[in-house]
């Protein structure tokens, strides 16, 4: 007798669980439901299983050459595209030349096979369905039949209006060959859609027995913990679990339970689990191989797969982890939450109910974790990140989210405040700032839309203007799948850590003011939003001397609204402009880094070849700008920090430049020999706006393009950047090639190196504690130098990494210092 058993689908439904691993290897208890399945054909004297397989078709064939069992014979059809039931069964017509069974390959279920064939022999049925009865059947297929059991109709999942009975289809047949001679090869075909309704019709003696025992159809989460629990609670006979530590307590092999460790069964506990002192396990439970639960943990109604390890004082409460998942100390996951493989919970986190975590994600310690974690690399316990609060469209920002967090900041301010709001071109953040604008008046803000604007366009409006805060949002230009809410001040500068805060907690909280009906905020879009930036704008540059001097220059709009407003501005300064990417599309607003290269690489051929005074890239926000001199050379963003210093030293007659804290020494004496100095400051946005409040700065700079000239605003403004290098080349009547060839030459490089989070604040200690570290010498970081070098180490806001900078005199010492630094992190990094 043979059976063919369906084993090909991809278990959407109990995802994270089948990412990686085909739903009928998924583990009930001790093992994988098709081992089940093999033990109940091996009861009835089944010779072969038929595999029919489709999705990860290769784990499947793996699993089972590795166990051996010499009673039932595997052998295996494979799909190359998903035919459905009736469709896969007939692509395994060679197999089968009687009578033969078919079964699901993910039910659990102990029926009497042997009874099911004999009513199907008596009955001379063409194919026989085996039936159970069960409390809701509309996720099922309801099967009613006369008194001799003699299938009259099929309903697939009806509603309760249409349920006539609480019978349905297991998915669990008996056959005969020739009923498969009317399935056509290689099309999708089902029995209960297709094939059983066209017999029907025909008359074809087709019939129902109703089974005893157990059956359950693991085709979602509940249910797959329902099946785990029915089985150690003794509702499913198909053998022996394991050897009985005590009535309740069942092990397949050797474990180790500490003497204080509490356990209320019924609980299954694999081979070599560890069980340590204080834990409490209460059943029913599963806690399968070489899993550690450590001292005070607890495990409650839990199902958690091999190698994974719970930190102390963690609690599992009818949770279930995949494989090698790690829950850190004090973490909590509740009721319905599933962790998949290799994830990883941090210390202090809490996973609420039904949340779902994909593999290999990482929850950093103390996030509170109210969503699922499906493409992002790990939850947070802040909103706030460096580019404001960012996440996966669709995923982590929603539009749901987004009117909570437009509600979360409106409640920050007096009723009656105006906030500005404004995106870039891409359908994305017009949704996710719709969200935003319907949140803002329920707080009582009034919204007040800019449309899309380049993002210091939008920053000098919020400030000239009488709004108390703005909003803009974006696409990442690093990731299309990503959306940054970057949030303003009055001044049009990023939120303080102050402001921050405060709207995490109303957030997070969900204690979100609502304002009664007649003070709920208004709608309005704001006029003359470009005119009026670039009427001040005009103002402070010199206007007359760049007109007369008709400067020829290439400019790159990226595709943003910068061309909306910086040509513009060029035609008033009656500069030859050659424009590039000057039309906006919506699809330009993330690139890969390849089409950036290719980009700036053009830009450099047309600067060279019609010999203008400059190039110019700007970001598709309009804040950071590339540069490339006249004889088509890309300038690099230190290089260009050091020439916008020099240039502003010289044209005010010397100052103060604020640059970044790892900026070389070089500059130090580039600011002196042009009358100035520079003042060091961390290397963040936040900070560089800040400064730039400051009487005495002149510009504020980077390495990576972005410049503030805090005489217009102090916002970073790429517009502002273009025009003063414009003035710079034309009142100095300087190149900036001749400049850069000038420059000394500086040796300055930076890595990475992977630090967790709850390790940083050591490592940073250690590496404070040698001899050559100068701790509080500057404004972020640790600074260490020893003969003539320096290094920076900079913990990582956002990411579990510490960046390592330097400075050495030529690039051979640079790559020895650097990977000695950072090769010490890595090593403190990796030892707790």
């Amino acid at each position: 007798m043979k059976a063919v058993v369906m084993a090909g689908g991809t278990g959407s439904r109990l995802r994270p669980l089948t990412i990686g691993r085909p739903k009928p290897l998924i583990p009930i208890v001790n093992k994988p439901v098709l081992a089940h399945l093999r033990t109940l054909l091996q009861r009835h004297n089944i010779s072969t299983a038929v595999l029919t397989l489709q999705y990860l078709a290769g784990m499947v064939e793996d699993y089972f050459s590795s166990v051996s069992n010499d009673t039932v014979e595997i052998r295996y059809s494979v799909e190359s595209v998903p035919l459905g039931t009736a469709g896969s069964v007939k692509n395994a017509e060679s197999f089968l030349d009687d009578t033969f069974l078919v079964l699901s390959g993910d039910a659990l279920t102990d029926i009497n096979l042997t009874e099911l064939l004999a009513f199907h022999r008596a009955n001379g049925a063409l194919a026989t369905v085996a039936l159970y009865r069960v409390s809701n059947p509309l996720d099922y297929g309801v099967i009613t039949t006369d008194e001799h059991g003699r299938i009259l109709n099929l309903h697939e999942k009806p509603g309760w209006g249409d349920v006539l009975s609480d019978t349905v289809n297991t998915g669990i047949y008996v056959l005969e060959p020739e009923l498969l001679n009317g399935i056509e090869s290689g099309q999708a075909v089902d029995f209960s859609k297709d094939v059983f309704p066209r017999l029907l019709r025909q008359g074809a003696p087709i019939f129902g027995h109703i089974c005893s025992g157990y059956w359950c159809d693991v085709g979602n989460l509940p249910e797959y913990q329902r099946a785990n629990f029915d089985m150690l609670n003794g509702k499913v006979s198909l053998g022996p679990l394991g050897h009985r530590l005590s009535a309740n307590i069942i092990t397949s092999g050797e474990v180790e339970i500490a003497p204080d460790a509490t356990l209320i069964g019924p609980i299954f506990l694999g081979e070599g689990v560890k069980l340590k002192g204080g834990v409490l396990v209460q059943g029913p439970c599963v806690i399968r191989d070489n899993s550690v639960i450590d001292n005070g943990a607890q495990i409650i109604r839990g199902i958690i797969m091999r190698n994974c390890y719970v930190g102390e004082g963690a609690e599992v409460r009818g949770a279930i982890l995949g494989r090698q998942v790690s829950i850190k100390r004090k973490a909590i996951l509740y009721e319905g939450a599933v962790v998949g493989d290799r994830s990883v919970v941090g210390e202090g986190s809490v996973v609420y109910q039904d949340v779902k975590i994909w593999p290999e994600k990482q929850i950093e310690a103390g996030a509170v974790v109210k969503n699922s974690v499906i493409w992002a690399s790990h939850g947070r316990r802040s909103l706030f990140g460096r580019y404001g609060v960012t996440g996966l469209v669709n995923v982590d920002i929603t539009p749901e989210f987004a009117a909570r967090l437009g509600a979360a900041f409106g409640a920050v301010f007096p009723r009656g405040s105006n906030v500005t709001i404004n995106r870039d071109p891409h359908r994305s953040p017009r949704m996710i700032k719709r969200a935003i604008i319907a949140g803002l008046p329920s707080a009582g803000a009034n919204a007040i839309d800019l449309r899309s604007v380049p993002i210091p366009v939008a920053r000098y409006y919020t400030r000239v203007s009488d709004a108390v805060g703005g909003v803009h949002v974006r696409l990442s230009p690093y990731d299309n799948r990503v959306v940054d809410i970057r949030f303003f001040d009055g001044e049009g500068l990023n939120l303080n850590r102050q402001v921050e805060r405060e709207i995490e907690r109303t957030f997070f909280r969900e204690d979100f003011r609502r304002v009664y009906l007649d003070e709920v905020g208004t709608i309005s879009n704001a006029s003359e939003v470009t005119e009026k930036y670039i009427q001040d704008f005009l103002k402070h540059i010199k206007l007359d001397q760049i007109r007369s001097a008709g400067v020829q220059v290439v400019v790159d709009y990226a595709n943003a609204p910068t061309a909306l407003v910086l040509p513009s501005i060029l035609n008033e300064l009656n500069c030859n402009v050659v424009g590039l990417d000057a039309r906006t599309d919506e699809n330009k607003m993330a690139i890969l880094p390849e089409e950036l290269d290719n980009s700036l690489r053009q830009l450099a051929s047309i600067t060279r070849a019609v010999g203008a005074k400059l190039g110019v890239r700007l970001d598709v926000g309009g804040e950071k700008v590339f540069i490339v001199d006249e004889q088509g050379r890309i300038i690099p963003g230190l290089t260009v920090c050091a020439l916008l210093m020099i240039l502003a030293l010289r044209a005010n007659g010397g100052g103060v430049v604020a640059v970044p804290s790892h900026a070389p020494r070089a500059f130090d004496d580039l600011a002196a020999q042009n009358n100035g100095q520079i003042r060091r400051i961390r290397h963040d946005q936040m900070t560089m706006m800040q400064t730039g409040l400051q009487e005495d700065i002149l510009l504020a700079a980077d390495d990576v393009g972005n410049a503030t000239f805090p005489h217009f605003h102090p916002s970073i403004d790429g517009l502002m950047t273009t025009a003063k290098l414009i003035e710079y080349i034309v009142t100095q009547d300087i190149s900036l090639g001749a400049l850069q060839d000038s420059l000394p030459t500086w040796f300055v490089g930076q890595v990475k190196v992977s630090c967790p989070w709850d390790r940083k604040g050591k490592v940073m200690r250690r590496m404070s504690e040698l001899p050559e570290a100068i701790p509080g010498s500057l404004t972020e970081g640790l600074r260490l130098e020893k003969g003539g070098e320096w290094v920076l180490a900079i913990p990582d806001a956002d990411d579990p990494t510490i960046l390592i900078i330097g400075e050495s005199n030529n690039p051979e010492n640079l790559e020895r210092m650097l990977k000695r630094y950072s090769s010490l992190a890595t090593e403190l990094a990796a030892n707790p």
